[in-house]
């Protein structure tokens, strides 16, 4: 298969030049469901450009038979970001402009959808599919309202014209797959929403992070939030429904970095996914194990993380991914501590039994900074 290429402008610059996205859009010999990747939507987090690079080299080897429906794949997402230096490092989480998050900016339809149970109480009798279409055509319609604004004399900020500009890409999707990394350095790891566990073992990921608390300002929260919010108001009114719409944030290890494992990783996982969806016809795939993969979860707000209770460097540190016992030590703290006293090491221990989730990249930290986190 070859692939359609197009850009997308993002922004124009006060010197002339251009700033675009660029889209590699496959579509199959028949039609159906639409699976939408994208990568690098924060500066720092470039593995994501290396699983999409290697799929794109995959999905040339297919006849266009092995495809049903589309798949759309969108590296360096975010050119803004990933082009955001501070001396060697990496950085891009936050708009230099404004301070907002990158991926804290997008639209939640449900957040403007006032008669969500009278649009319920009115698709009662019709079919999953249909309820799907007409609601979908209620989401693009409220989304299309924003590009008034954008054309109007008054504009709007940068965020505002990325986030229109990105989800333009998605909203009829099926599925989403963004890819992150850590910002620091972290083992791989998914986010899962809600009734949404039994897909994520396609993934063969062995830990996953539960959103049992959103506000829909991500990427991923703001494109499955609707969809949610709709299931939970079907079942209310006795007409319980699972959408074949799912969304999904993959954390593939660490910051700055194209570990080859985690390549592997997201790769293998997304190709199972993609077979088990039935919009990929693979040879052996999805894999025998997908049904009985073994993946833990753990609720987003039962994540723990580690600051520094004094300014030092730290050293003896637990290894990522290790297994701690309550107690044990974690880490220490060689404090300077400018007294005219001798330099103090602090020992940092276990408050429970847990996993090491991922660390700093710094090991020279001020009070009250980031060290490591655990489930």
């Amino acid at each position: 298969m070859i692939p359609t290429i197009y850009t997308l402008p993002i922004q124009h610059l006060a010197s002339g030049d251009r700033l675009f996205i660029q889209v590699y859009k496959f579509v199959g010999a028949e039609p159906g469901k639409k699976a939408y990747l994208q990568a690098n939507l924060h500066g720092s987090e470039i593995v994501g450009n290396a699983v999409i690079h290697e799929l794109i080299e995959f999905l040339t080897t297919l006849d266009n038979t092995q495809l049903t429906g589309e798949i759309w794949l969108v590296p360096v997402c975010n050119p803004l970001s990933t082009n955001h230096r501070t001396h060697f490092f990496s950085t891009g989480r936050f708009n230099p402009y404004d301070g907002q998050d990158w991926n804290r900016i997008f639209w939640d339809y449900e957040k403007e959808c006032k008669d969500l149970e009278t649009f319920a109480k009115s698709q009662l009798d019709l079919p999953p599919a249909a309820i799907r279409n007409n609601y979908l055509e209620r989401i693009q319609r409220s989304f299309k309202k924003q590009l008034e604004t954008i054309q109007s004399p008054s504009g709007v900020s940068l965020s505002d014209r990325y986030q229109y500009q990105l989800q333009s890409l998605c909203l009829d999707a099926n599925y989403i797959i963004d890819i992150h990394s850590s910002s620091n350095q972290a083992i791989d790891y998914l986010y899962c929403f809600h009734s949404r566990e039994e897909s994520a073992k396609a993934f063969l990921l062995d830990h996953g992070i539960l959103m049992n608390e959103y506000d829909g300002d991500a990427f991923d929260e703001a494109f499955i939030k609707p969809w949610l919010g709709l299931e939970k108001k079907l079942a209310e009114l006795g007409k319980p429904i699972q959408f074949d719409i799912d969304s999904w944030t993959l954390e593939l290890g660490s910051g700055m970095e194209m570990n080859p494992e985690s390549v592997k990783n997201g790769i293998l996982g997304i190709k199972n996914y993609l077979a088990q969806k039935e919009i990929l016809t693979l040879p052996d795939f999805p894999l025998p194990e997908t049904a009985s993969h073994p993946i833990r979860f753990t609720l987003k707000n039962k994540i723990t993380k580690y600051y520094a209770p004094v300014g030092g460097m730290i050293q003896a540190r637990v290894s990522l991914g290790s297994s701690i016992q309550k107690g044990q030590l974690l880490y220490q703290l060689l404090s300077f501590n400018r007294k005219e006293e001798l330099p103090i090491l602090i020992d940092i221990h276990a408050e429970a039994e847990s996993l090491v989730l991922g660390v700093s990249i710094n090991y020279a930290v001020n009070e009250g900074e980031y060290v490591l986190s655990v489930i």
